[in-house]
């Protein structure tokens, strides 16, 4: 039996008797709640209503009480559409151009800072395009810029991303009157894709407020404003899409929306009908290299978070468990007792960690931190990450069958150090430091996977549980590029992996079926 949400049927046993008798007489069967339409063809309708009882197992259902129906009614009239007019008046003030200088080759082409060459937007068809390049390094009208930022404080304080100004070359800053300053960086944090820089103007200048992002609601209505291909202060229009998304290697649970975000939006503001920015929009699903009516913007409450650090440190430093995670499947809940399944299930404990001194073990899954329930596993860093160093918390775990409190001290995130160590053991470059294996592509392994070019390296195996499971990584991806350098061999592959710099995300190119897609890889999660 099909039922929609909200709409339940009240069939007990006398009166499914009751329908059956009807049905054998010949009169039609009413629906059980006590109402019926008849239709121009004589047929019974049923008439779904708010206040039925559950079917009872077993009972027979006639062929109207397989589906509710809604009561017939006035359709109300449609609202007006919001004033974007006003909206796109009040905060494009804020909105600013921000464009760094870049290397042009012979052919006019925009070089990277890797090394490659940007004339092609499809040249990756990197799906998220975020990771690695920002997505606006194409070969546009303005080569040289590079995204988006929106004022936040009238003595010159300017919100973007920080793929936007992670190069480090000079920065300079257009404002909606033309008006240039070259810029300063006064914080950055990569995981979350966040920068504060500075401007010094000889007046006060218009800002954008920031609002509130746990008060967004999937349907609403949502403004962007940036400077796609170059064309500046650009106001696209549409809906949160989703909330909670996450993306691979970011510390963030993205909001997702359909208006148009494209290569040159990053950085620029997300904004609800009150004129209060949101989100900071981020990223693009896309196998274009433009919209595809999939965008992602970090929620604008992480960013007030982390504000307070980038003005007084320059960089954001985050609690820190020492552990690995993963999802907890459905036979994990099941051997544990929970239903629906949730929470994380810790893969492996580091040592001299906090969790290792709390005594937390392998196999135990987080349910709880701070009386707040874990759903995903992506939810325990994110609820860590935002409380102080040296917070007292205290997780809810599930050992065996039983549920206990451990309480530990939220340590500093030692991730710049693991990563330096976990490079200098895998100097060489070797994959199994990432739990793959792989080997060279040959001719009859490309002509099975339908491929023109011999030229790769094949994953021949990734372990259960290794940083290159979580990250995606399949048997049989085929490996292009490491880092935007193209690798055609296992030993081009281990140089190129020993070469990568160890504090950040190893960006992988991969071949699958007949698309290409990037894959961030981290040297530690």
């Amino acid at each position: 039996m099909l039922r929609e949400p909200g709409f339940e049927w009240r069939v007990a046993g006398v009166a499914a008797s009751l329908a059956l008798m009807l049905a054998s007489s010949g009169a039609a069967p009413a629906n059980c709640a006590g109402a019926s339409t008849a239709n121009p063809a004589g047929n019974s309708v049923a008439r779904a209503t708010e206040s039925r009882a559950p079917t009872v197992p077993g009972a027979i259902i006639t062929a109207n009480q397989l589906w509710s129906a809604r009561p017939a009614g006035r359709i109300g009239k449609a609202a007006t559409l919001p004033d974007f007019v006003a909206l796109a008046a009040q905060l494009s003030p804020a909105v600013v151009n921000i464009s760094t200088e870049q290397k042009v080759d012979a052919g006019g082409a925009t070089t990277d800072p890797d090394g490659g060459s940007d004339s092609n937007p499809d040249r990756n068809s990197d799906p998220f395009d975020r990771f690695g390049q920002p997505f606006e390094r194409y070969d546009l009208p303005h080569p040289h810029s590079l995204g988006s930022g929106f004022i936040i404080n009238s003595a010159g304080y300017i919100l973007t991303n920080d793929h936007v100004v992670e190069d480090g070359g000079p920065t300079v800053v257009t404002l909606r009157d033309g008006h240039e300053y070259t810029a300063r960086v006064i914080g950055q944090d990569s995981r979350s894709d966040i920068a504060l820089i500075k401007i010094d103007a000889p007046h006060r200048l218009p800002v954008a407020p920031l609002g509130d992002s746990d008060t967004v609601r999937v349907g609403q209505w949502v403004i962007a404003i940036g400077n796609p291909f170059g064309f500046d202060h650009s106001v696209t229009a549409g809906i949160v899409s989703a909330k909670g998304r996450f993306i691979p290697g970011n510390f963030d649970d993205y909001i997702q929306t359909d208006a148009s975000i494209n290569p040159g939006n990053s950085g620029g503001p997300l904004i609800d009908l009150r004129g209060a920015v949101v989100g900071v929009n981020s990223a693009i699903y896309t196998r274009t290299g433009a919209s595809m009516g999939i965008g992602f913007a970090i929620p604008v409450n992480l960013v007030k978070q982390e504000l307070p650090q980038m003005l007084s440190r320059g960089k954001v430093v985050r609690g820190w468990l020492g552990v690995y995670i993963e999802p907890v499947s459905e036979a994990e809940a099941q051997a544990a007792g929970l239903d629906p399944p949730h929470g994380a299930m810790v893969n492996e404990v580091l040592d001299d960690s906090p969790a290792a001194r709390a005594g937390l073990r392998h196999g135990d899954i987080v349910v709880g931190f701070d009386g707040h329930e874990i759903g995903t596993a992506q939810e325990l860093p994110l609820m860590v990450g935002t409380v102080p160093v040296g917070h007292d918390a205290t997780l809810t775990v599930i050992r065996g069958r039983t549920a206990r409190r451990i309480a530990l001290v939220i340590m500093p995130s030692h991730e710049e150090q693991l990563a330096r160590a976990d490079a200098a053991a895998s100097a060489a470059g070797d994959p199994e430091a990432f739990g793959l294996t792989v080997k060279d592509l040959s001719p009859a392994l490309a002509h099975e996977l339908k491929l023109d070019d011999a030229s790769g390296v094949v994953i021949d195996g990734v372990d259960a549980g290794s940083r290159a499971a979580a990250a995606g990584l399949r048997a049989r991806d085929v490996i292009l590029s490491v880092d935007r350098r193209a690798v055609g061999t296992v030993s081009a592959f281990d140089l190129a992996l020993g070469t990568a710099a160890p504090d950040r995300v190893v960006l992988l190119l991969i071949r699958r079926d007949k698309g290409t897609l990037f894959i961030p890889l981290r040297r530690r999660d």
